[in-house]
Parts: C-alpha cells; sequence; structure tokens
C-alpha cells in the first residue's frame, strides 16, 4: 500500500511538473514566435512570401519543406508560424508542407536521431518525412482542402505610422526601422492571438501532462513489440497523445526499443508523437474546420505507418 501511494505521488510530481513546464515554454514560445512573425511581416510584403512559397514546377514545395527542416519548432510552435503564413496568403499547399515538416524535420531530432540511431536510420527518417510532407501538402491542395480554413484565420491588425485619424487629412508618417519592431499594435494582435487559444493549449497540456505522468513505458513497450502485428498502428496511434518535446522523444525511444519495442513501431512513435501532439490538434481547431484537422490527422498516421512498416521490411 505504500509502495503504490508512493508510485502514485510520483506519477503526479511528473504530471504537474510536466504541466508547469509546458504551460510555460508553450505560452513564452507561442508569444515569441508570433511577435517575431509580425515583425517579418513588416519587412517582407505578402507579396514576398507568396512569391517564395509559390514557386512554378513545385518549387515551392520543396521550399517549404526545407524551410521546416531548418526551423526548430516543435508541432505546437509550429502554430503562430502558420498563422503568419495564413496571413501573408502564402500558398496553401506551400503551407500545408511547412505544417507537416517542421516539427518532424526538426534539427534538434535530426541530430539526436543521428546520434541514437545512425545516418543511414536518420537518412531514411528525413526522406520518409520530407517526402510525404511534400506529397500531402500537394494533394491537399488539389483536392481543395483550402475551403476549410476558417475565415478568421486570416485576419490581422495592420501597424500604421504617424497619428492615425488625427492627422487631420495629411499623409501618415512612416514608420522607422524600430517602430516596426517595437510596435504597440504588434503586441496587441500578437496578445489578441494569445487569448483566442489559450482555452485550447490549456485542455491540450492538461491532458497531455496526465497521459505523460500515469502511462508507463512499460505499458508501451507491450502492445507495440515485434510479436504484434499491430504493433506499427498502435504505435502510431498512441504517439499522438502522448506529447513528447523534441528533445525527449529519440531517448524515450531508445529506451522502448531496449525494452523489446519494435523498431518499426519505435520510427511509427516517432512520427506520431512529433508530428501531431494532441495539444497542437486542438490548437489547429483556432485555424482549421473539423474536416481539415481529420486530413491533417489521417498523413500523420499514415506517413508513421508508412515509416514503420517501411523501415521493418528495409532494415
Amino acid at each position: 500500500m505504500k509502495d503504490l501511494l508512493l508510485i502514485n505521488s510520483d506519477m503526479l510530481k511528473q504530471t504537474l511538473h510536466m504541466f508547469l513546464f509546458l504551460a510555460v515554454e508553450l505560452t513564452l514560445l507561442f508569444l515569441a514566435i508570433s511577435y517575431f512573425v509580425g515583425v517579418l511581416q513588416q519587412f517582407i510584403p505578402p507579396a514576398k512570401i507568396q512569391q517564395i512559397l509559390s514557386g512554378k514546377n513545385g518549387k515551392g514545395y520543396i521550399i517549404a519543406a526545407f524551410l521546416g527542416a531548418i526551423t526548430p519548432f516543435c508541432s505546437c510552435s509550429t502554430i503562430p508560424f502558420l498563422k503568419g503564413l495564413l496571413r501573408a496568403k502564402a500558398g496553401f499547399g506551400t503551407m500545408m508542407v511547412f505544417l507537416f515538416a517542421s516539427p518532424l524535420l526538426n534539427p534538434i531530432i535530426i541530430g539526436l536521431f543521428a546520434v541514437t540511431f545512425g545516418l543511414q536510420v536518420t537518412l531514411f527518417y528525413f526522406v520518409i518525412a520530407m517526402g510525404v510532407s511534400v506529397i500531402a501538402g500537394y494533394s491537399l491542395e488539389k483536392l481543395g482542402f483550402e475551403k476549410y480554413v476558417k475565415a478568421e484565420a486570416y485576419l490581422t491588425a495592420e501597424v500604421k505610422g504617424g497619428c492615425g485619424s488625427s492627422c487631420n487629412g495629411k499623409a501618415a508618417k512612416p514608420l522607422s526601422k524600430w517602430d516596426k519592431v517595437f510596435s504597440k499594435a504588434l503586441w496587441n494582435t500578437t496578445w489578441s492571438d494569445f487569448k483566442k487559444v489559450l482555452p485550447y493549449l490549456i485542455g491540450g497540456i492538461a491532458v497531455g501532462s496526465i497521459i505523460y505522468g500515469f502511462m508507463p513505458t512499460e505499458f508501451v513497450a507491450s502492445v507495440a513489440s515485434e510479436d504484434n502485428w499491430f504493433a506499427i498502428p498502435i504505435a502510431a496511434v498512441v504517439g499522438i497523445p502522448l506529447y513528447i518535446r523534441a528533445e525527449a522523444v529519440i531517448p524515450l525511444s531508445a529506451a522502448l526499443a531496449a525494452k523489446g519495442m519494435g523498431l518499426g513501431a519505435v520510427m511509427a512513435l516517432i512520427i506520431g508523437s512529433a508530428g501531431a501532439s494532441l495539444t497542437e490538434v486542438i490548437l489547429l481547431k483556432s485555424i482549421f474546420k473539423n474536416q481539415m484537422i481529420a486530413a491533417f490527422l489521417v498523413v500523420i498516421l499514415s506517413m508513421a505507418m508508412l515509416a514503420g512498416f517501411a523501415y521493418q521490411w528495409i532494415f
């Protein structure tokens, strides 16, 4: 009885620690990235962003995938950047490529992957994540899924110079470089965005933290062993609610492999957990309609299972 109480107490501590850590980290990340994207919009015209991410002959899709690969975002912190791309009217397909690729090709994940599993496995993972992201983004655009973006996701507040309506008809004074960076209007827009997603953020963090604290790794390994032919689909599905930070997903996967989880299932778990956390799915509800969220989950689960089965077959 005493041992059980100690175990439950330890799990509760882990849950509370994860909740507080994620709440602070994701709040700071969301505010910082939202503001940073707003600043970029002051210096880079929307037409320029649209041109970069709407290249002909598929160039924009490849650029979006590599842009995702060099941005150290987790699945949740990708959302404010995606909002910035929506407001800049970048191509829908290229935005989807960025949404899929950014958390999966996170430089931190790639680096830890290479150290833990070797360059050959890392290259396999990179090719699968990059290829499926590009194909999925292109396909969703051609299938007309842009209509499932909420209208309010495109709304933004413009930063204006001078005295506004109090100028009595005079031309507004152009903003200086520092006025563009330190703008009250930008901060107001950032804070407004944050308040809209806060209930989703807290809800997702709470559920993810409970799962993190009370779901033992032994259970995950037992249902995803090499003897279970459902191991890879199960690992892919389990990975989504099991929110795992980029710095933790690879060490945890290595530990699960050591406990008996099949390496194909490990690959599926990594893609499922890094590509679509429960918190991200909840945050996406502030941008997308249910049909688009369902399509997003189908892509991530398909990618996870494809990578898992392909890895098991090849290696």
